[in-house]
């Protein structure tokens, strides 16, 4: 089964080698048939801490590496350019 990719903003790179990335998503309500936003944080694995905050970057699943990050970034994109 292939491993989930995710497309995000940095929200913050305070931590060692990790990132947290702000994932927004839209569906729309079963029920209501309403459009709905919704964001999530995901903590992301970055070894060599080059992203910084407001990097468009993609987070891709992978086994545990402490006890909130589940995420690697793979891939960046710079805002803008």
């Amino acid at each position: 089964m292939p491993k989930r990719i995710l497309q995000g903003t940095v929200v913050s790179d305070k931590n060692d080698k990790t990132v947290v990335v702000l994932v927004k998503r839209r569906f729309t309500h079963a029920v209501m048939k309403k459009t709905i936003r919704r964001s999530k944080k995901y903590h992301a694995h970055d070894a060599e801490n080059k992203h910084k905050v407001g990097d468009i970057v993609s987070i891709q699943e992978s086994v545990p590496i402490s006890k909130n990050k589940r995420w690697v970034v793979v891939d960046a994109a710079v805002a803008g350019k």
